[in-house]
């Protein structure tokens, strides 16, 4: 992973750690997203729609500019969209190599979000990361 990386991503986990407890950090996810940008209307179809999630949750791919992905990402509800601008910041502007070397599972641990996801919204992660993983070229 290279180390831009790595700091952007320990970056990420300090500013969990700094709120306090889980509504904190809840209310972090929440602004998260609403700061994130709306994807045009025209851009939410269907094949750019998310299979696994609950809520509906669109993933826009940027075509990549020097072998770096750029992911845009949009969703009806709150934390589901704030979920979704989490995995925008940390996986856009990567090469297929460095989002290969991601743990999601670890920094969400981490950030204290893992144990506090209901099984619906992990599943719905999961399927974000997993769509991530495969338009980067990456199988599980």
């Amino acid at each position: 992973m290279s180390p831009d990386t790595k700091s952007e991503i320990e970056n990420l986990i300090e500013e969990f750690e700094f709120l306090g407890d889980w509504e904190e950090r809840y209310r972090y996810l929440i602004d998260l997203g609403q700061a994130m940008a709306p994807l045009a209307g025209e851009e939410k179809t269907e094949d750019r729609r998310v299979k696994g999630c609950t809520s509906r949750v669109w993933l826009v791919i940027d075509p990549p500019e020097d072998g770096h992905f750029q992911f845009r990402a949009d969703s009806d509800a709150h934390i589901v969209k704030g979920l979704a601008a989490l995995l925008v910041r940390l996986y856009s502007g990567r090469s297929r190599e460095d989002i290969a070397a991601i743990e999601p599972k670890e920094i969400l641990t981490r950030i204290g979000l893992a144990e506090h996801l209901s099984p619906q919204r992990s599943n719905g992660l999961n399927s974000m990361i997993a769509r991530i993983r495969a338009e980067a070229g990456l199988t599980d």
